[in-house]
């Protein structure tokens, strides 16, 4: 696949301090240039991509049927997303018109723990402490936590980031049981974690932790009657996707106090605001405000994956699927629009595209 001069260049949108910083480490190691934007990829600024030979996107830019368009009228064939989701792109649309390469794995070990940080801080409080000492209160009243040890962890999706958080559950003392659509019989056998239906899981788990991919089939899986026959007080943690749970029954688990906590890195409705500077305006979101206002709701933005070895791999990663598309002509970590397949690496003019 040729390119428009001598070095690649790329259209890098929604550019944050920490991506400049770790991809300019890089740069002298591949033959591109790059000329980042801070503003998300849309309609309106589609305009700078004009002249670049590939757009390198995140979470949050929509590559929807216009900016497809855009990319085939500026003969931009690759969508370079610096991510494992992609759920942001119309991938239907955009078969037989251009290629999109993701990041498939880049930390696992980052995301297990921040699943974890948000467990110990919630139970034991943390947060809550470090801001009373700040103001010379060191009361202990409300601060009450439980040991985690002997409690049983339901972990939802044992890929690899399920599976770091099963085994680190395991090392503290935790009961964990999982379920999977397709489960994983020699690491269950391997680490004494016990597979068993979703119904099951979220009637007998203390801590649920949800880790699976967002599908047509575990939209929502979190509802009203799920949550209706957890355990009372029981702690839910979402590093995963936002909508594999229904706010409007999170929210109502919360005001009756079935659900004791949740920790959550991820949000349906997160474009609008995460990633973003929004302390000097108003939340004009009423699910996200209300959720900020439960003491025992704990909300990070979108940072799990955010680790110095993280950004290292997302670059990398993303710096190899594109020059492999335009020096060898292979697509690394393609989303196979035929066989569904999550990664592909058939040449460009492979059978399955």
């Amino acid at each position: 696949m040729s390119v428009k001069s001598n070095k690649i260049k790329i259209a890098f949108f929604d550019a944050k301090p920490y991506d400049i910083e770790t991809f300019n480490n890089l740069i002298p190691n591949y033959d591109v240039e790059i000329k980042y934007y801070k503003h998300l990829l849309d309609i309106n600024t589609a305009s700078l991509a004009k002249g670049a030979d590939v757009i390198c996107t995140f979470v949050n830019d929509k590559i929807d049927k216009n900016i497809i368009d855009f990319l085939v009228e500026n003969e931009i064939p690759l969508v370079a997303q610096r991510s494992a989701g992609y759920n942001n792109i119309d991938l239907k649309y955009a078969r037989r018109k251009i290629h999109v390469v993701r990041v498939p794995a880049y930390s696992p070990n980052a995301v297990a723990e921040h699943a974890l940080a948000l467990m110990f801080t919630l139970n034991r409080k943390t947060h809550k402490a470090y801001n009373r000492t700040r103001d010379g209160n060191f009361s202990l009243v409300g601060l009450t936590g439980f040991d985690m040890k002997g409690k049983t962890i339901g972990i939802i999706g044992t890929g690899n980031i399920g599976k770091i958080l099963a085994k680190t559950a395991l090392g503290i003392g935790m009961k964990v049981i999982a379920y999977d659509a397709f489960p994983d019989k020699k690491f269950e056998e391997d680490t004494g974690l016990q597979y068993t239906s979703l119904s099951n899981l979220v009637k007998t788990s203390d801590i649920i932790s949800l880790h699976c991919p967002l599908t047509k089939d575990t939209f929502h899986m979190i509802d009203e009657e799920a949550i209706s026959s957890m355990k009372n007080r029981v702690m839910i943690i979402n590093t995963s996707r936002g909508a594999l749970i229904d706010t409007r029954a999170l929210i109502n688990g919360l005001k009756t106090e079935k659900i004791g906590f949740a920790g959550l890195d991820v949000y349906e409705e997160e474009d609008k605001y995460f990633f973003e500077d929004f302390s000097d305006r108003i939340i004009s979101d009423d699910q996200l405000a209300r959720l900020l206002t439960f003491k025992n709701v704990l909300i990070t933005s979108h940072q799990a994956f955010l680790t110095r070895e993280a950004l290292d791999q997302i670059a990398i990663t993303t710096l190899e699927n594109i020059t492999g598309f335009f020096k060898n002509n292979i697509l690394k970590n393609e989303i196979c629009y035929q066989c569904g397949a999550p990664v592909c690496n058939k040449k460009v003019k492979g059978k399955c595209f």
